[in-house]
This record gives C-alpha cells, sequence and structure tokens, in this order.
C-alpha cells in the first residue's frame, strides 16, 4: 500500500510541482473531505468514486465469552464506493 508521503512524491515527480506545494494540496483534499464527512455529506468525484457516509441501524450483539448480549446504538461510518469505472480498471 502507498502512503500519503509516496503518493505526494510520485504526484510531484510526474508532475514537476514542488513536493511542498502537492502536499499542500493533497493535506487540503483529505481535509475537505473529512469535514464533509463530518457534516455528513457524500463527495463524487466522477470516475473515481464516492467518499460517503452509511448509517448503521442500531442492533443486539453477543458477547459469546461472557454469554451476555449487548445492544450497539445506531451510528454513522465513513465509506468509499468505487465509481464503475474504477472498478473496471481493477478487476
Amino acid at each position: 500500500s502507498m502512503t500519503k508521503q509516496e503518493i505526494v512524491k510520485q504526484i510531484a515527480r510526474e508532475s514537476g510541482i514542488e513536493a511542498t506545494t502537492v502536499s499542500a494540496v493533497v493535506e487540503g483534499f483529505m481535509e475537505e473531505v473529512r469535514a464533509a464527512q463530518i457534516r455528513k455529506e457524500n463527495v463524487f468525484l466522477r470516475g473515481f468514486g464516492t467518499f460517503l457516509i452509511k448509517h448503521r441501524k442500531e442492533k443486539t450483539a453477543r458477547n459469546i465469552t461472557k454469554n451476555t448480549t449487548l445492544k450497539i446504538p445506531a451510528h454513522d461510518i465513513p465509506a468509499f464506493k468505487a465509481s464503475p469505472e474504477l472498478l473496471r480498471l481493477v478487476k
């Protein structure tokens, strides 16, 4: 897997833009996606995918070792759904 630093280096190498500038743009992008997710907004990137919020309903779970049940409250989780184009490329 690639780290953020490796992505920045790769973009800088391929684009000729200074790594510090690329890093600032990547950080800015991540912050905007993070802020949108906190606001419960999806971020759609055509040809790439969607950063979205999935709602999980309340459910009952079991603790097998203690033989007890517990309620997991309803909650939201961040998720990523790849675009059909990206899915075709990855196959």
